[in-house]
């Protein structure tokens, strides 16, 4: 098993349970997942909101990874986003400035790509090119779009996450 964990989560096979069409997203969720755990271990929380060069903190990708996901979840479900949804994205730059800490927010996302992967298993692929408005404006997209979107903006935000440790700690990174 400790051999099967240095190939990446694609390279290890079919995730039980998740259907044939829908394996690459569940791949690259648990790819992520992994890789934040793995970035983020040691981190030190004074330097979670630090802005370097003008790029987004560290603590603003993790709260991203964690908040568009579950946005993007909630379009492919049909459904329009919650108050509590909307109050979240506004925070996940963390404008009050609150003393959050990294550990939180690294099982925050893990909670998320859970949730995400049972929403996977349970999810039909009979309606993936079904429309789905996004937003407001209900911008078109669907089904497969919102969730292959899901998995790709999360591999996005983590080689963001990853670039930014990397500089705010100047340390010699080779993953």
């Amino acid at each position: 098993m400790a051999e099967n964990r240095k190939l990446e989560v694609w390279q290890r096979g079919p995730i039980e349970h998740i259907p044939d069409l829908l394996q690459p997203v569940a791949h690259a969720l648990l790819q992520a997942n992994e890789e934040v755990q793995r970035i983020m271990e040691g981190f030190p929380d004074d330097l979670l909101w630090e802005k370097q060069y003008g790029v987004a903190s560290v603590g603003f990708h993790l709260n991203h990874l964690t908040g568009v996901l579950d946005r993007l979840m909630t379009y492919a479900d049909r459904k329009q986003l919650s108050e509590n949804q909307f109050l979240f994205l506004k925070a996940e730059g963390n404008p009050e400035n609150l003393p959050i800490k990294a550990a939180p927010l690294v099982q925050a996302f893990d909670q998320k790509v859970q949730e995400a992967l049972e929403y996977l298993q349970t999810t039909s692929t009979d309606d993936l090119t079904a429309f789905r408005g996004v937003g407001r404006a209900q911008l078109p997209s669907t089904k497969l779009g919102l969730l292959f979107h899901a998995a790709e903006h999360a591999q996005r935000h983590l080689g963001q996450l990853l670039v930014t440790v990397r500089v705010i700690t100047a340390e010699n990174y080779h993953p």
